[in-house]
């Protein structure tokens, strides 16, 4: 099995009939179309599909913050029991916008204790394009009993914390957004346009060769990020939205070796909510 966070077509294929590999269709999007509409017009053979609003979140307005709160330990439990993952399996995801929602099952697997998750570089359109068949025919998985999770909490900050480092000056804050809605010049869904005052813009489609393609070679990553300010020993905390393609900016830096680099649940739709927090406009 691979160590990688990201898989080719040509891995997939070589292991979808192997018994610990999962597939999963996490095609999302924000307004106007339906990843279960997608899905039914067809997907790899075997692939699950996965709902970020249902499976891969917990109800907005619930003990968590933001449009897309972490989902409770239990129900996430009982969604992978329901997909059959086992404690050893590799469940690979994919999507067609480059892996933005994709990356968030990957990283809520990290986050939960598990080590198995895996993104399909370039998603469904690179597994067409070498050759890929489609199916609309569902997963014949069967349920597996429910692993034990340990979320790892420490990779989580709050809107305090990030407060703190917006006041300070202390760390590294990217914002994984369009760079029309960091600068508020388009505010589609939240309160409030704008961005955190001191983020850094870092929109998630700069990781990709091309808008949903794979991701870019790791020394033209490096030279991205390092130019963003990421540098050894400087915390680093990624936003978007709502906690869900800020994901696309964790496994970027993940490839890079910064698995360390940190997701701010609540993101824009928290802060953007609370009106005692300021916003800035423009580019910086």
């Amino acid at each position: 099995m691979t160590d990688s966070p990201l898989v080719t077509p040509e891995w997939l294929s070589e292991h979808l009939e192997d018994p610990r590999t999962v597939v999963a269709d996490v095609r999302w999007y924000l307004q106007g179309r339906r990843g279960i509409d997608a899905y039914r017009g067809g997907h790899i053979r075997s692939a699950f599909f996965v709902d970020v609003d249902r499976d891969l979140s917990s109800p907005p307005g619930s003990r968590r913050p933001g449009r897309h709160p972490l989902p409770d330990m239990e129900a996430f439990a009982d969604f992978l029991a329901r997909m059959g993952v086992g404690p050893d399996d590799i469940v690979v995801a994919y999507d067609d916008t480059g892996g933005s929602t994709a990356a968030r099952l990957w990283w809520l697997l990290r986050y939960f204790g598990l080590d198995g998750g895996r993104v399909l570089d370039g998603g469904i359109q690179a597994w067409q394009a070498a050759g890929g068949a489609l199916t609309t025919s569902g997963p014949d998985r069967r349920p597996a009993p429910r692993i034990t999770l340990r979320p790892r909490r420490e990779m989580v900050v709050d809107k305090v914390r990030v407060k703190e480092m917006a006041l300070s000056g202390d760390g590294l804050l990217l914002d994984a957004r369009a760079a029309e809605r960091y600068e508020g010049k388009v505010e589609l869904i939240d309160a409030r346009p704008g961005h955190i005052p001191g983020a850094i813009s870092a929109p998630f489609v700069e990781n990709l060769v091309t808008s949903g393609g794979p991701f870019r070679p790791r020394k033209e990553l490096d030279q991205h990020y390092a130019a963003l300010g990421v540098g050894a020993g400087r915390a680093v905390v990624t936003y978007c939205g709502s906690g869900v393609t800020a994901c696309h900016d964790l496994l970027a830096l993940a490839l890079l070796g910064r698995d360390d680099a940190l997701l701010y649940e609540g993101s824009w739709s928290e802060w953007a909510g609370d009106r005692t927090l300021p916003a800035t406009l423009g580019k910086r």
